[in-house]
């Protein structure tokens, strides 16, 4: 792989560019494009507006319900993990503490939505808890690359990635399926999905159990409890809307979802016994109204995450935060004659943050504050090409931030086009960052961040390959500082490189692939970033054989830097994760109309690996099952 590595400067070597441009050049030839599109979908994340897929100015993705189903992954963390430039790291199996790093940015610096509403976590750890969201309930997920925190506000400085919950449809279904695997795995599902006159309603119920296996590594971590450790999820969600007319709706959304999961401390005894649970809600209600040119819509909306863990060791306690934001938000578009179309709208927002702790070395602490922002767009026509600028003005508690996006593409062919952008982004401290006892600093800046990118585009028929060249430079990173055992904004951190995303098909096939080659480093010290790899390489293949459906999915990641406490000294070690690949399957059999059966064998090749030092990861697993969608 050395000869596709990124050179110590940052910049990908001349000879890869001119590589993946060949690629491009070559693509026609490479692969027979089928009549019809498949990729007319049409997506709202990466500049708030509908547009189709391949019109899009950011780098951007999506993962459909097809998809979703095909993969027959249960968590979204698992299946994040298969798109260009994103890399997951996670303490052990479903549903531990799990971390998705964006073009090489933290967790801190991605911003997640859910039906368009900001995950704004406001504890100390800033991070969104991904590994309890479970599959059944989402419909979509549209992931964007890059700075957009003119679209979108704080911390989209690696991205955004949009989770859409399932909707009402326009003909009533149902669906009811049943999963069994290793360590006593157990998933079942059901959903509902009608209209009534002008009403339409969705409603979907799932539940997750296993044994679990180990997550710590007690060979390495000696201190930790070897015993497994078991999760479990129950997850819903509900959706109703009314139609007053064709241009005038309103609505309701709610999801929620319970988790309850046992993990290990390295820092305990062997007979410790270590458990959690957190339960993560929305509600949102939204009015939708159209007059002629003008859209707009309304929307309330409450989110919150509530988690609460006990230790039973000697220096055990039984700990507990509740984070939650609620956001009052107008988003109107106006359609400019043909070719233009402009956006503008504003956000008021309240965040809390609450803790609790039973032990003496904790001090708990209430915060809260307001987030207010303005917002506008344009996008069009430009000459031959399109042009893409949003502005954001963003106030958070006592800070202040400009952000501004503004790109191009150009068509060389009808085929074939190329874009530039140039952005900025910011993130603004989490309330438990300014001010948790002992290790809150108030004085923080927030982040910011610059970046650039280059790319091109080749789409058609059923065939659509992107390949950009980004450069993002961060600096006032937040980080804990060793010295005055307090956050501080010390670290610079810069990441370029290459993502390649391809979907299309050949012949009956399927395919999917993603490559991104980066370079994440500290611009302080020139060391690649905890836990990064500077190579992820996903393919994907869906076949079918009359009846059957088979498919494949390998993932390889380079190796990794990273670090630890020593349970015994507590001094930091420097340690390298080493590179791993692996590889699942999957098989479908269409037993009768509306009945299907399932299989899938995950880490197929039982490789042994670990995205975080210490932790491990799921054995070779094989999982069955029954989907039944009954004819309504």
């Amino acid at each position: 792989m050395k000869t596709l590595g990124i050179n110590k400067r940052g910049c990908a070597p001349v000879r890869l560019g001119a590589s993946v441009l060949a690629v491009f050049a070559a693509f026609p030839v490479l692969v027979q494009a089928q009549t019809e599109a498949v990729l007319s979908e049409v997506v709202v994340t990466a500049s708030r507006n509908e547009q189709l897929l391949g019109s899009t100015l950011p780098h951007t993705t999506v993962i459909s319900r097809q998809d979703i189903e095909r993969s027959q992954v249960a968590d979204l963390v698992t299946l994040l993990q298969r798109e260009a430039g994103l890399q997951k790291t996670q303490n052990g199996g479903v549903g531990t503490v799990s971390s998705v790093f964006l073009r090489g940015a933290p967790s801190l610096q991605t911003l997640v939505l859910i039906d368009g509403v900001p995950q704004n976590k406001q504890d100390a750890s800033g991070s969104v808890s991904l590994e309890h969201l479970m599959l059944d309930n989402i419909e979509r997920v549209e992931i964007v690359r890059g700075n957009v925190s003119a679209i979108y506000g704080s911390g989209a400085i690696g991205g955004v990635i949009q989770i859409f919950t399932r909707t009402g449809s326009r003909e009533p279904s149902a669906n009811l399926s049943l999963e069994l695997g290793p360590r006593d795995w157990r998933k079942i599902s059901g959903s509902v999905s009608a209209n009534l006159g002008a009403t339409s309603f969705s409603a979907g119920l799932s539940r997750v159990t296993t044994d679990g296996f180990s997550a710590i590594d007690t060979e390495q971590l000696p201190g930790a409890n070897p015993d497994a450790d078991g999760y479990s999820n129950t997850s819903g969600n509900f959706s109703l809307v009314h139609r007053l007319a064709n241009a005038h709706s309103f609505g309701l959304r709610f999801m929620q979802s319970d988790a309850d999961n046992d993990y290990d401390n390295a820092f305990g005894a062997p007979t410790d016994i270590q458990t959690s649970t957190t339960r993560l809600t929305q509600t949102t209600l939204f009015s939708d109204n159209t007059w002629g040119n003008w859209r707009s819509r309304l929307s309330l909306s409450e989110n919150s995450d509530k988690s609460s863990s006990q230790d039973d060791g000697f220096y055990g306690s039984s700990d507990g935060f509740t984070t939650r934001a609620t956001m009052l938000r107008w988003v109107n578009t106006l359609v400019l004659g043909e070719n233009w179309l402009a956006s503008a709208g504003l956000e008021q927002q309240r965040q809390r943050v609450a803790t609790s702790s039973d032990s003496a070395f904790v001090t708990p602490y209430n915060e809260e504050r307001d987030a207010s922002a303005l917002f506008a767009g344009l996008e069009g026509k430009l000459g031959s090409g399109n042009l893409q600028l949003n502005v954001r003005r963003d106030e958070v508690g006592d800070l202040s931030q400009n952000t501004g996006y503004l790109g191009y593409s150009y068509p060389v062919t009808n085929q074939f086009k190329v874009t530039a952008s140039a952005s900025s982004a910011f993130n603004a401290p989490p309330l438990g960052y300014l001010y948790a006892p002992y290790y809150g600093n108030p004085a923080l800046k927030p982040e910011s961040a610059y970046s650039q990118e280059l790319g091109a585009q080749y789409e058609q028929g059923s065939q659509w390959l992107r390949v950009v060249y980004f450069n993002t430079r961060v600096k006032d990173q937040l980080t804990y500082d060793n010295t005055t055992f307090a956050f501080a904004n010390l670290g610079r951190t810069r990441n370029s490189g290459w993502e390649l995303s391809y979907r299309g098909s050949v012949q009956a096939s399927d395919l999917r692939a993603s490559l991104t080659l980066q370079d994440p480093v500290d611009d302080i010290t020139g060391q690649r970033l905890q836990r990064r790899a500077a190579t992820l390489l996903s393919l994907g293949v869906s076949h079918p054989v009359g009846a059957w459906r088979l498919g494949a999915d390998l993932q390889y990641s380079g190796d990794r830097p990273d670090a630890y406490s020593d349970p015994v000294t507590f001094s930091t070690v420097k340690t390298t994760l080493e590179a791993y690949t692996v590889l699942n399957l999957s098989l479908s059999y269409q037993v009768a109309p509306g009945v299907e059966l399932k299989a899938r064998l995950d880490n197929a090749l039982d490789e042994n690996y670990q995205t975080v030092y210490g932790y491990n990861q799921q054995p070779r697993s094989l999982y069955v099952g029954v989907s039944w969608t009954p004819k309504i």
